[in-house]
């Protein structure tokens, strides 16, 4: 069908509406699955089109679509005045529009990628963008980029045309909106000279709106400017994260026998994988006996093996017995750093006896590795009870298969956790081991297991590693440019360096597949910062290495030419 005249076109829409009516849309039986996407194949007006005086526009799909999908999918930017009706006839919709357009205005439809077809509900794989202006010309200018995210595919790009009186766009619908395709790539057209802000929002409800309590969100590193010559702006990319801006207040507290109090928060607390989380200890939490006024310091403070919204007190062995306690916090924190202070909430007591021995539930590396670096390492062990920080040092030893003991340094992450470091060398290809004395690993009630608990492992040969060396093309070395190789398998490991040169290198990497990407540390935080969306801050611009780098062992990949590009 084709779509190039309103009469030609309403005839055709008559004769598809009454072969539509007549039968259903049935899949044809039998054969392989329908993994092809639909495609749009035809649309009324041609993109370009200009003096355009319709009051409608058409869509013609490749093959039966879902209906509800498309009406979901269609996006008008700027916003069409007054209610949308959608006319569909077989493959072929048209949207038709109850008021006039505005005069001298490019719009910009997208039809988004959650167009479904009617059978397999495969996916449209990007989104289709057509102008048509109602006057003279088209606005032509264009940003390009990419969402970096393994759900980019439901992404949408925000533009807000910025002012003098521009406070928070995110508290508006958007100028403009476009769809990020599967491989996170996105074109935002039809732009009018000006300025303008850009977010990617993964807008859950399809509101058109910033919800920052469920939607994620990726924060622009800079406004983009668009003059009379400067008709593209390319490679605006993000990461996306969560906005949340909520603060964690405390749930519950519940005693699960006479020394352990149990507390739950309203989020995530901001461990991470390794228990750290310097909000999480014991003094900067209290007991309060509201009948007497009593106040009990809590002995100590943990993690252990608990849920992420929870953690986990220990009280005095002489902690009193009454149903007026409360726990009072000074300050909690989240993972996306947000705070509360002065929290309470009453405390559940109990009288149960503590008769649980405390249990090593996980180390980092497992016991048994036998990939430890022998030039340096750090051994995590993290127990399901608190102990005594001072009689755990002296029961633990560091040996090689000799009974050498070997210097190392220990740190606690939390009253249930800690860290041991090598500090001196190790010999490759040799097996050590770190002994725990569990007799020194006594909780608050006196249980504690009477044996000898060997973690052993092994080190490397050294001769496995690999590496990779390269130049910089358009840094600029003045920004606090910090490079990454990421690993981007289940084990992945990570190396990030300080860049104050042209040229880079990275040694002593295990083998596997790396993707590689740089970022200009702006606060100089030494990690990656998203930027926030409310009070408005920028995140930092970063750069990816065009292909997945695959390292293999005793041999270093040369010659990378990083291309930073240029704006």
């Amino acid at each position: 069908m084709k779509l190039k005249t309103k009469t030609f076109n309403q005839l055709i829409f008559l004769v598809f509406f009454f072969i539509a009516s007549c039968a259903n849309q049935l899949p044809p039986g039998g054969g392989e699955v329908d993994r092809i996407p639909p495609k749009i194949v035809e649309v009324f007006p041609a993109d370009g089109t200009t003096n355009f005086d319709e009051d409608y526009f058409e869509i013609g799909f490749s093959e039966y679509v879902d209906k509800r999908s498309v009406q979901d999918a269609i996006f008008i930017s700027p916003a069409i005045e007054g209610e949308i009706e959608y006319d569909w006839s077989g493959k072929y919709l048209r949207v038709n529009f109850s008021q006039k357009l505005k005069d001298n205005t490019t719009y910009v439809v997208t039809i988004g990628t959650d167009v479904a077809d009617l059978n397999n509900k495969n996916r449209m794989s990007e989104a289709f963008i057509f102008t048509f202006s109602t006057g003279n010309e088209i606005d032509r200018r264009t940003i390009t980029g990419k969402v970096y995210d393994t759900k980019a595919e439901d992404v949408m790009l925000f533009a807000y045309k910025l002012s003098d009186t521009t406070t928070n766009p995110l508290a508006y619908k958007p100028d403009y909106i476009s769809q990020a395709g599967k491989n996170g790539e996105y074109k935002i057209m039809g732009l009018a000279e000006g300025s303008y802000r850009v977010f990617a929002v993964q807008d859950e409800f399809r509101d058109l709106l910033f919800q920052p309590v469920q939607d994620r969100i990726g924060i622009p590193f800079a406004d983009v400017h668009l003059s009379y010559e400067d008709t593209i702006y390319t490679g605006l990319n993000f990461f996306m994260t969560s906005a949340d801006t909520v603060s964690p207040r405390l749930v519950s507290a519940v005693m699960t026998d006479k020394f352990h109090i149990l507390v739950n928060l309203s989020e995530e607390t901001g461990f991470d994988e390794k228990n750290i989380n310097p909000n999480i200890n014991a003094d900067n939490f209290s007991l309060i006996d509201s009948s007497s006024g009593e106040i009990v310091k809590p002995l100590y403070a943990f993690k252990g093996n608990t849920k992420s919204t929870e953690f986990v007190l220990v009280v005095p062995e002489n902690f009193p017995d009454s149903d007026q306690w409360y726990l009072f916090a000074d300050t909690l924190k989240d993972i996306a750093g947000n705070y509360y202070a002065n929290d309470y909430t009453i405390l559940t007591y109990s009288t149960n006896p503590d008769t649980n021995k405390p249990n090593l539930f996980k180390t980092i590396p497992p016991k048994a590795s036998r990939d430890v670096d022998y030039l340096g390492y750090d051994f995590y062990f993290f127990f399901n009870d608190a102990f005594n920080r001072e009689e755990v040092k002296s029961g633990i030893t560091f040996q090689d298969t000799s009974k050498r003991n070997i210097k190392f340094e220990l740190t606690f992450l939390d009253d249930a956790s800690f860290k041991i470091t090598t500090a001196q060398k190790l010999e490759p290809q040799k097996d050590y081991q770190i002994n725990l004395d569990l007799n020194k690993f006594k909780d608050a009630a006196g249980n504690y297991y009477d044996s000898l608990y060997i973690f052993n492992f092994r080190t490397i040969s050294g001769l496995d590693f690999t590496g990779i060396t390269g130049t910089l093309t358009n840094a600029d070395l003045s920004k606090n440019l910090i490079l990454v190789l990421e690993g981007t398998e289940q084990d992945k490991k990570n190396y990030t360096k300080h860049i104050n040169q042209n040229t880079f290198s990275f040694e002593r990497v295990n083998a596997g597949k790396y993707i590689l990407w740089c970022y200009y540390d702006r606060d100089s935080s030494n990690t990656y910062s998203y930027g926030s969306a409310d009070p408005f801050s920028f995140s930092e611009e970063f750069f990816f290495y065009r292909d997945t780098l695959t390292l293999k062992p005793r041999w270093t990949q040369t010659d990378i030419n990083f291309v930073l590009e240029k704006r």
